[in-house]
């Protein structure tokens, strides 16, 4: 018999997990929120890194093959409940991912211009859920808070050059606000060492080759070698880093009209100003055992707008257990209860990289072949269920549509022009079927 599998979310972990099931006799359903596919690879890689987001080409793959169907703008919670998923699909995988923000717990992190990293990053991406964030940049300068790949694209994409951004999909509406700010400086603070940042070597590289941006670093916070015991692959990227950071800190700042300053042994304990973020008072540390602990001396950083990256967090999703405390749904090795099981972020939390989420699509696929539960109705019930409640799910042979209307309106060498609402992605649909009806091309430019 055919396994019917559910797979609610249709990011990495997600297309991962799908693509192991093809292995098998399996009917497998991605259901999604968004009309757009592709999680993170879409709406979390930075613009301006396209090569990375090439790997949405093997996912599309997977989308076509007959065993697969796509169901965009189906929302869980809203549209089906999990538990009716979990009666109609033999299996239901969870690859929900951390589309949320760990709050920054400050004094002050209510002010205006106090954004989170999740929001500020999907701002620019054009993710619809945070469309209308309406950042105020109009500031000398930004702090970021984090040394991780996020903190570093964030920080890359507020000094580049409007040349430089030529070949990203950022959007125009973003553009024209981070272009018109005038940011001459970005902070970026961590609590512990250089050598515990986690960034990775090509992101911070990248930094040292920017147009109009020089970075900046205190030669007095850095190590003269790496020490610690750390496996060789982690202790090479930690020694690159170094490396890294100490030709940065024979640059000065008076080279370019703009500057990123990598500023370690710092704890952000106050948002400063009134209604609106005007500074940001640190406290110096050390890191004793591992952890950063406060020596006593603060100082202050002027700054119109805080972006926190201190790390994504998952969200609870009715039907499913979830723990507070770690963001994930609690689970042994993937397996949730009898017939539902988790990937990627909302499994093991907001770590590694995108390749990380395929080893947990092929153990959910092993587990569910090996669990053997077979006979439930699976897709032919979604179908019902959706119509009945008048539920427009777009397909991916539709998504297909909507993107190649997207980069048919890109100003090369720009690849695409994203639609940046569920509005805008639905509304080229229906004009493109109207004209299909009509016999006539009409224009899908937005």
């Amino acid at each position: 018999m055919t396994i019917r599998v559910a797979i609610i979310g249709a990011g990495p972990a997600g297309f991962y997990t799908a693509e192991a099931l093809t292995e098998a006799d399996a009917e497998i359903d991605l259901i999604e929120y968004l009309p757009a596919p592709y999680g993170l690879i879409r709406a979390g890689v930075a613009p301006d890194h396209q090569t990375t987001k090439k790997i949405q080409k093997s996912y599309a793959k997977t989308a076509l093959k007959p065993a697969v169907r796509y169901y965009g703008n189906v929302k869980v919670g809203r549209d089906v409940s999990l538990d009716e998923l979990r009666e109609i699909y033999d299996a239901v995988v969870l690859a929900i991912g951390a589309p949320t923000d760990n709050p920054a717990r400050l004094p002050g992190a209510d002010k205006r211009g106090v954004y989170g990293s999740a929001a500020f990053v999907g701002w620019y991406n054009a993710h619809p859920d945070f469309r209308n964030l309406d950042p105020d940049l109009d500031t000398s300068a930004v702090a970021v808070v984090g040394v991780g790949n996020v903190a570093v694209d964030v920080a890359r994409v507020l000094v580049k050059t409007p040349a430089e951004m030529a070949t990203a999909d950022l959007p125009d509406y973003a553009a024209e606000r981070i272009q018109a700010a005038p940011i001459q400086d970005v902070y970026m603070f961590g609590r512990r060492g250089p050598v515990d940042a986690k960034f990775t070597n090509v992101e911070l590289r990248e930094m040292g080759r920017l147009e109009n941006c020089v970075p900046i670093v205190d030669p007095a916070q850095l190590p003269d070698a790496v020490e610690g015991d750390y496996e060789d692959r982690d202790l090479r990227v930690r020694e690159k880093n170094l490396a890294t950071l100490k030709e940065f800190s024979e640059r000065r700042r008076e080279e370019k009209p703009k500057g990123v300053h990598f500023v370690f042994y710092a704890s952000p304990v106050e948002i400063l100003g009134g209604e609106k973020v005007e500074g940001l008072r640190l406290e110096r540390t050390r890191v004793e055992e591992g952890r950063a602990v406060g020596t006593g001396e603060f100082f202050e950083v002027a700054c119109g707008a805080i972006v926190s990256a201190i790390g994504y967090r998952s969200t609870p999703i009715e039907g499913a257990p979830f723990d507070e405390k770690w963001g994930i749904v609690p689970n042994e090795d993937g397996r949730v209860e009898d017939g539902l099981y988790a990937v990627g972020w909302i499994k093991r939390g907001p770590t590694g990289t995108i390749a990380t989420n395929k080893p947990d699509g092929k153990l959910a696929a092993e587990q569910i072949l090996a669990d053997g539960k077979e006979g439930k109705p699976g897709r032919a019930s979604l179908e019902k269920l959706l119509a009945a409640r008048g539920v427009r799910p777009v397909s991916f042979e539709e998504w297909q549509k909507i993107e190649a209307i997207e980069e048919a309106n890109a100003t090369p060498p720009s690849p695409r022009r994203k639609f940046a609402t569920v509005e805008d992605m639905l509304a080229q649909l229906e004009r493109a079927e109207a004209a299909r009806e009509t016999g006539c091309p009409g224009s899908a430019r937005a």
